[in-house]
């Protein structure tokens, strides 16, 4: 029983010590990749950044209060213009600023008023699409960032066959090895997660342009409608 006891102590201790070894190897094998290698960390942060930030920000303007537009069209029909202004400055969303243009110029061609809250539409997705073209630059570019570094392994590696001569040992070619599967491992990795990232950010984007289009057309149809 005891000796048992011993023995599972020892298990437990080598796969403790094979579980530093395997982490510390793999920090070593990341720092191998070089130059590279931190211009692909820089870069995973800058997505992650990017995609946290615009993640926040569509989902702020993707709220909008469930009594607004009711609100709005009440105060259109009750002639009260200053109020349905009031009520739109009093929201923080794409959606209040598109109407609260809308509103204030009730009373000009419905095509006018049409072609301001587009615009204003326009203006406030563009704000919400500034960065993605880098957020998409990344995904493609890391990849190939990635494929630099195996280029230079690989140079690396040839070069230190050529200077051995006859006495060409393994290790002369495992810094350039580690070099060239490294980094094509981490600009894979940086551009998988920043293209997954790009696609969320868009497809939410999407479905927030689709909500403000609807909301937008009920408020032309309000205008449409005839007072109480």
């Amino acid at each position: 029983m005891i000796l048992l006891q011993a023995q599972a102590v020892d298990t437990v201790s080598n796969a403790a010590e094979s579980t530093g070894e395997l982490s510390m190897s793999l920090f070593e094998l990341a720092v191998q990749g070089g130059v590279v290698m931190i211009i692909l960390a820089v870069l995973s942060v800058i997505a992650i950044y990017i995609f946290f930030d615009k993640f926040m920000m569509v989902r702020k303007a993707s709220k909008i209060n469930p009594g607004f537009m009711e609100n709005i069209k009440n105060f259109i029909h009750e002639g009260k213009v200053e109020s349905a202004l009031d009520a739109c400055r009093m929201q923080t969303g794409p959606l209040a600023r598109m109407l609260e243009k809308g509103v204030m110029r009730i009373g000009r061609p419905l095509s006018d008023i049409n072609t301001t809250i587009e615009n204003v539409g326009k203006q406030e997705i563009s704000k919400l699409e500034k960065g993605l073209a880098l957020l998409a630059t990344i995904s493609g570019g890391a990849p190939m960032i990635g494929f630099l570094g195996t280029v230079i392994g690989m140079i690396q590696a040839f070069y230190n066959m050529a200077n051995a001569g006859n006495n060409i040992d393994i290790t002369l070619l495992s810094g350039g090895i580690y070099t060239a599967m490294v980094t094509t491992v981490g600009g894979l990795i940086v551009g998988i997660v920043a293209y997954f990232a790009y696609n969320i950010i868009v497809a939410r984007i999407d479905n927030l342009v689709a909500e403000l289009e609807t909301r937008t057309t009920e408020f032309m149809d309000i205008l449409n409608e005839p007072a109480n």
